[in-house]
């Protein structure tokens, strides 16, 4: 049998067709017998909001999601830290962040292959579990080296997440309900890639850079614990062979869709805007005329939140200028606030963020829906499709981090103020407290 043959991919296709013709799955489709008896949550047509089997579900993602993106962009927030405690400069530290999100471009499609082999649920558990140990041994690296190495194994592990994650819940989700069951998951994203950042600059403030970590691995730990407790057994997943070939025939036929292409580079250069701005934000901020201690710096990345509220709003713009007019308003917006970044005001600074990250959010948005569409929902498709849009966004922010650090050329280290006889010294320039802002 071929993965586009499997009964769960033809129960997606029919649901997502419409799921209220008669073309519908039934009790006697593949996938309602699959499922018989499986789960008590689980109907004709998969998890119903209500049911236990559908909120366990909807919390056990929200917890994979929140420890994927709190352990991924762990280390952006103290680049300044470590690049002051291990004596490296910023282009070396960020490698910290590049060595993850590469790790996990490069990951995601072949683990998005092992997921239709092995089943979603067991790759996003194994996936948690070794990522969530690797973090335990993270703050104990002694070097630049052996933290950046641990980092990269630390992303492949990761990518089990996305790889896996749409298409477990395509599956076992009722398609009415699967709307609400992906925004569950993507809260969790978008929380988890906040508070990674948040909780690490405020601890590394008080206990140091590698307690920080630390911090963030028991976090991974505990929602390792909470993904693994709550998740329900797959009821609809039919093993399927997705060897090299097949995985190549899935992603020629993305690379052969024109629309997939613009979408994917559109990604690809949206985040490495993205990442690079909030890579080297934290050194602006630490750095004269600023001169913000590390929690405060790290605080930044509360404009995440923005998003959210801000996607409301960039849907009537698209509604009012068309995808096209919006996504060019949004890419001069964009632009404008990179320049108006490079003044010495902080307000200037979060009027950039909140107009260029609201209207980014929305076109995100549209992009993920219409990718979907556009996308063969079946077994080896649906998650390399998945897999394909993961690797081109996490590749992106690596082309803009490294080298982007404003006022500093490569190889160059950070500036540490000096005493008065010339010499270095780690002590703050009379007149300004450490914590004084």
């Amino acid at each position: 049998m071929s993965p586009a043959d499997t009964g769960a991919s033809a129960v997606i296709r029919a649901g997502a067709a419409d799921p209220t013709s008669p073309s519908a799955p039934g009790p006697s489709t593949p996938r309602a017998t699959a499922g018989a008896g499986a789960d008590s949550g689980a109907g004709a047509t998969g998890l119903h909001p209500g049911g236990p089997g559908y909120r366990r579900l909807s919390l056990a993602l929200f917890a994979a999601g929140v420890a994927t993106f709190a352990l991924l962009y762990s280390t952006q927030a103290l680049l300044p830290a470590i690049s002051a405690d291990l004596r490296v400069t910023p282009d070396a530290a960020s490698w910290t962040v590049s060595g993850a999100t590469l790790g996990l471009a490069l990951a995601v499609l072949p683990l998005s292959a092992l997921s239709e082999r092995f089943g979603r649920r067991a790759l996003m558990t194994g996936s948690l579990t070794a990522a969530a140990l690797i973090a335990l041994a993270v703050p104990f690296a002694p070097d630049l080296g052996t933290l950046v190495a641990l980092r990269t194994v630390q992303g492949v592990a990761l990518a089990g997440v996305p790889a896996s994650a749409m298409a477990f819940l395509a599956e076992e989700v009722w398609a009415k309900a699967l709307v609400g069951a992906v925004g569950l998951f993507v809260a969790g994203n978008s929380i988890g890639g906040m508070s990674g950042r948040i909780v690490t600059g405020w601890v590394a403030q008080l206990w140091g850079w590698r307690a920080a970590l630390g911090a963030i691995a028991l976090l991974a730990v505990v929602c390792t614990a909470v993904f693994r407790l709550l998740v329900p057994r797959a009821a609809h997943f039919t093993p399927a062979e997705a060897g090299p070939r097949a995985l190549l025939r899935t992603v020629g036929g993305h690379l052969s869709d024109p629309l997939l292409r613009r979408l994917y580079a559109i990604g690809a250069l949206f985040m490495t805007v993205f990442g690079a701005v909030y890579t080297v934000i934290g050194y602006r901020l630490a750095d004269e005329p600023f001169g913000l201690p590390q929690g405060i710096a790290g605080s930044v990345f509360l404009i995440y939140l923005v998003g959210t509220a801000a996607s409301a709003t960039a849907g009537r713009l698209v509604a009012r200028l068309g995808r096209r007019g919006a996504l060019y308003a949004a890419v001069v917006t964009t632009a404008a606030g990179l320049l108006v970044s490079l003044a010495d005001a902080i307000a200037w600074r979060t009027t950039r963020r909140v107009a260029g990250h609201g209207g980014l959010s929305g076109w995100r948005r549209w992009s993920r829906r219409r990718a979907s569409r556009c996308t063969p929902p079946a077994g080896p498709w649906r998650s390399a499709a998945a897999g394909r849009r993961t690797r081109r966004c996490t590749r992106g922010p690596d082309a803009g981090r490294r080298g982007a650090l404003p006022g500093r050329r490569r190889g160059r280290a950070p500036r540490v103020p000096r005493s008065g006889d010339g010499s270095q010294s780690t002590i703050s320039p009379p007149g300004r407290h450490p914590c004084r802002w």
